[in-house]
């Protein structure tokens, strides 16, 4: 195939069917390949007149990270880089390109950064916030209530469906990232909540039709990660909560109190689902402020001076 002339984006089009097909890449994360892939070629484009695979050289891919590199963080130019790395991986293989002009490219030192996590106050002001005087409001409260309980991802709860989680026995099971499959257990109120709706707010949503998935909307769609992201912000400006508070705030909080109530970092990290045991410990460093208010207030020799 070498010396056949291929448009960019049908290379990528190419690529698309290989992720969906043959690696079973989920509809989320075959979005996130396109995004980076489908901007750098505008960007190529836009820049170079170049719209064949074959056209684009290191050069290119330089000024594209060049350009960007200063308005985003090191960990989303990381993630571009492995988007372009594993695309090209794919189009040596398939003889589209001669080359693997991603080779040279080297990743930058990842920042470490403290995720956004709710007090115990401020978890409980925004439960408080939440209302349950009919089926939206109750649908809305569960998904809070059950991400909290479990540390899912959004998109993990979003397309949970009813066949998948077991409110008797406080039990869920989902497909996380890479297709890893995890058993999660939430607690009683929970489960309490969950019965509540799907015995009556899903019912009335559902309107006699039928769906597989557990929270879904007036139209019979699943809730999409974007509704639900704009219902938490809503729910959080009405409690008061001066934070910028996302789905992902919830998990980052799951994590953080059980370290905080002694739970171990690998049961952790099983529960969250993640591949490495070093990405869990970021959660460390987040308990660290409570490790120093401990100290302050229960070692005998300090002083109240120092205690702030």
């Amino acid at each position: 195939m070498f010396g056949d002339i291929m448009k960019c984006r049908y290379a990528y089009k190419l690529y698309k069917q290989y992720l969906i097909v043959e690696k079973g890449l989920s509809t989320h994360t075959v979005l996130g390949y396109e995004r980076d892939i489908l901007l750098l070629f505008d960007f190529i484009e836009k820049q170079y007149h170049i719209d064949q695979i074959e056209g684009i050289n290191q050069d290119c891919i330089f000024d594209y990270f060049k350009t960007i590199k200063k308005d985003l963080k090191q960990s989303t130019l990381n993630r571009k880089l492995v988007s372009f790395r594993q695309f090209y991986k794919f189009l040596l293989r398939d003889k589209i390109v001669a080359h693997n002009i991603m080779s040279l490219f080297e990743f930058g030192k990842k920042e470490l950064y403290l995720p956004t996590v709710l007090t115990r106050k401020e978890i409980d002001l925004l439960f408080q916030s939440f209302k349950d005087d009919d089926a939206i409001a109750l649908r809305d409260r569960s998904m809070t209530e059950l991400l909290y309980a479990t540390g899912l991802r959004v998109s993990e709860m979003c397309t949970l469906q009813l066949s998948q989680i077991n409110i008797n026995k406080c039990l869920l099971r989902c497909v996380g990232k890479g297709g890893r499959e995890k058993i999660v257990p939430f607690h009683q109120e929970c489960a309490d909540l969950l019965k509540r709706y799907v015995d009556t707010s899903r019912q009335e949503l559902l309107d006699e039709r039928d769906s597989p998935y557990l929270f879904i909307t007036k139209n019979n769609h699943p809730v999409s990660r974007q509704d639900y992201y704009l219902t938490l912000e809503k729910y959080a400006t009405q409690a008061g909560l001066n934070k910028h508070i996302s789905p992902h705030t919830l998990r980052h909080t799951f994590a953080t109190h059980l370290l905080e109530n002694d739970a171990d970092l690998r049961t952790i990290q099983e529960l969250l689902g993640h591949k490495d045991i070093q990405t869990t410990t970021i959660y460390t460093h987040v308990t660290s402020d409570k490790l120093i208010e401990e100290y302050r207030s229960k070692h005998p020799r300090m002083r109240k001076e120092y205690i702030k």
